[in-house]
């Protein structure tokens, strides 16, 4: 497997992951009518953007040109963020790659390339309801963090998150 900057030849492939994980992952979580009217190709769109402009980082996991998952990373977008703290704004693998190291591996990297820009914690957002992501990310250092749980209205269902961290530089 190989681990590298996603490329524009990588939008479609990071596109279908993106919905094909969400519905997935949050079957029982996000209400089913939701997760019908995800778009491959405007998360295509969106992921071209990411891309073109460099902002959230986006990498790639490849294995035989195969795209397996992907990870996108930066600062950290919570109000009052030390500088210090970056953030997984989303990982996510192919449900036909789960459990086979792929995102323990583009966790590897993308903390690597944190820890070259000078971060020192990360934080990520994930449903509380979802067991698998969390064993996941407990798996790799994350631990709950004390902030409150942000709630949101999604596809007409109030929904919350709570907030991981986990240090880089140690």
């Amino acid at each position: 497997m190989n681990i590298d900057r996603a490329t524009l030849s990588d939008v479609r492939a990071v596109a279908e992951i993106h919905v094909d994980a969400w519905r997935s992952a949050y079957a029982r979580i996000v209400p089913a009518d939701y997760l019908v009217s995800l778009s491959v190709e405007k998360r295509e769109a969106m992921w071209r953007k990411t891309v073109e402009s460099g902002q959230p980082e986006l990498l790639v996991a490849k294995e035989n040109g195969a795209v397996l998952g992907w990870v996108s990373f930066g600062d950290c977008r919570d109000k009052e963020a030390p500088a210090h703290q970056a953030e997984v704004w989303a990982i996510y693998v192919a449900p036909s790659s789960w459990f086979k190291g792929v995102g323990r591996q583009l966790w590897k990297q993308a903390r690597e390339h944190l820890r070259q820009q000078g971060y020192s914690t990360c934080s990520l957002w994930v449903f509380p309801e979802n067991d698998q992501a969390i064993r996941f990310y407990r798996s790799i250092g994350f631990t709950p963090d004390n902030v409150p749980p942000q709630q949101f209205e999604l596809g007409g269902q109030q929904l919350r998150e709570v907030r991981y961290v986990c240090r880089i530089d140690a």
